[in-house]
């Protein structure tokens, strides 16, 4: 027979699971080398893992592991029984083989692409406007991965970024090059 309710004595603060022990800094987990982001499977799963990590319980892979459909070692994520192809072509969750209908997080290859696509669109905008986005970026990870960065809490995305998107803006900052009554005078640019 299983008591419900709260627990008889509430803890008065929560349990951390290195409270006493110095972590090193460049091992996974450290500040130099945070675990990365739990991709490719259902909610339920991302919780479970999420807990691990929270309380000292996650071990991180050391070499990628195999796969249960294809047999390959091709699993780099701890926990994950299937590798993302896999669970991709079955369309299932990579840790439970569950069907689900909504996936946690984003493939690497996406990631890669908007990494790219911010790239270009940094090197085509003013320095000014680069080095605000620059530092706003640089606040939001100094911060954690879960919160805004400021300026787009305060609208000022809006204010920097014209457009809509990235590409709409690197082919306006192009545009701002080519045009305008700016004379060119040994590396240096002046407009009127």
């Amino acid at each position: 027979m299983s008591k419900q309710g709260p627990p008889k004595h509430q803890n008065k603060f929560a349990w951390k699971p290195n409270l006493g022990r110095k972590i090193n800094e460049t091992e996974p987990g450290g500040r130099f080398r945070p675990l990365s982001e739990v991709t490719g499977v259902c909610p339920r799963c991302r919780d479970q893992i999420e807990w691990k990590r929270k309380y000292g319980k996650y071990k991180p892979l050391v070499e990628p592991s195999k796969c249960q459909k294809c047999s390959k070692r091709a699993v780099r994520q701890a926990y994950h029984n299937l590798c993302t192809g896999c669970a991709k072509e079955q369309g299932v969750c990579a840790k439970c083989c569950s069907r689900v209908g909504h996936l946690v997080g984003r493939d690497s290859v996406e990631v890669e692409a908007e990494q790219k696509v911010l790239e270009e669109a940094i090197k085509n905008a003013r320095e000014r406007d680069r080095r605000t986005l620059l530092r706003s970026m640089n606040k939001d990870k100094s911060k954690g991965e879960d919160k805004a960065p400021a300026a787009v809490q305060e609208g000022k995305v809006e204010e920097l970024f014209s457009a809509v998107s990235l590409d709409e803006y690197a082919e306006l900052s192009r545009d701002d090059i080519d045009g305008g009554d700016c004379e060119h005078d040994q590396d240096v640019k002046i407009c009127n």
